[in-house]
């Protein structure tokens, strides 16, 4: 079986070249510029491991792998503008640097090539595959409608802010198991614990996000520490702290949402800590592993083949950035 590193390696490989046309050099080139700012290529090796649970990896394998991390980057460069982000992988996003217009165009470009990646995949194998990357990719669309709409509303209950990450994040990591799978040769009852692995394990991942928004390192996070409580994001976090902190501190809370006072971040901070919130997110991280682990479990292969995706799902939930 192979290593996350061999696999984040050979699809590097094949990965790494241009992608766009060299005219309009205006649009083309910052996306060239993104697509090489390489991030950790999760997505696309989940495809392979799906395929790789059940069978050699596929010449297919690899186009679909394509595919979803055009898909993926095409969703990050227009969250970015919708989230007036500065920064994405620690560098400035392309529309801070390219503005909006050449931002949205690259994005939507970026998604017309994906299904030129799709379009290579085998007869055989692409109606299941090209169905399930619709489904996920209206999924995706919806998750960050509901994020944005969740920004307007004074209070989101714990279960809506799950049903909104299982859309935005969760389905896309899941379906990328579940589609490499497909080619893989897997059956129905495989494909079905597959995807309920990644989908759990995608609700981990971003418990861990949120998380490192607030409590990460902003050397190695990559990304704007304090983003989320900036502009007042339901995270994980902050719907859990609403439902605990008390008395001046839930009051200091609410007044903080309302206004940007320079310190705000630090003020937040300090209630998640009087808290306990980073204690709590680490449990129900935990709690959605041993959930993933559980349909890992179930999948009819042998335990070694099953190795590769239990230090996948380590590394997401131990990251530091």
């Amino acid at each position: 079986m192979s290593t996350l590193e061999s696999l984040q390696a050979s699809f590097e490989s094949y990965f790494n070249h241009r992608h766009f046309p060299a005219d309009p050099s205006t649009l083309y080139n910052p996306l060239e510029g993104f697509l090489s700012n390489s991030g950790k290529r999760i997505r696309p090796v989940l495809c392979l491991l799906g395929n790789e649970l059940f069978d050699e990896i596929h010449p297919d394998a690899y186009h679909l792998a394509a595919a979803v991390e055009l898909f993926h980057n095409f969703t990050l460069v227009h969250d970015d503008i919708m989230d007036k982000a500065p920064l994405r992988r620690g560098q400035p996003t392309v529309h801070a640097v390219h503005g909006e217009a050449t931002a949205l165009l690259g994005g939507d470009v970026m998604m017309v090539v994906a299904y030129d990646y799709l379009n290579k995949i085998d007869q055989q194998y692409l109606k299941k595959v090209l169905h399930l990357f619709n489904k996920t990719a209206k999924e995706v669309c919806e998750g960050q409608q509901l994020d944005m709409d969740f920004e307007k509303l004074e209070k989101v209950s714990l279960e809506e802010y799950i049903h909104m990450i299982q859309l935005k994040t969760s389905v896309l990591l899941a379906a990328s198991l579940q589609m490499g799978s497909i080619i893989g040769g897997a059956s129905e009852h495989n494909q079905g614990h597959v995807y309920e692995f990644g989908r759990n394990l995608g609700i981990a991942f971003q418990i861990q996000d949120d998380y490192l928004d607030a409590f990460g390192d902003p050397s190695k996070f990559g990304k704007q520490v304090g983003g989320d409580i900036q502009s007042n994001k339901k995270t994980f976090l902050l719907i859990h702290a609403l439902a605990t902190a008390k008395g001046t501190d839930l009051d200091e809370l609410k007044n903080l949402i309302g206004s940007n006072p320079p310190d705000k971040v630090e003020k937040v901070l300090a209630i998640y800590k009087k808290c306990k919130i980073d204690d709590w997110a680490n449990t129900l991280k935990e709690a959605y592993l041993n959930k993933a682990y559980h349909h890992l479990n179930e999948i009819a292969v042998s335990a070694v083949r099953k190795q590769t995706l239990r230090e996948l799902a380590q590394y997401l939930i131990k990251r530091d950035k």
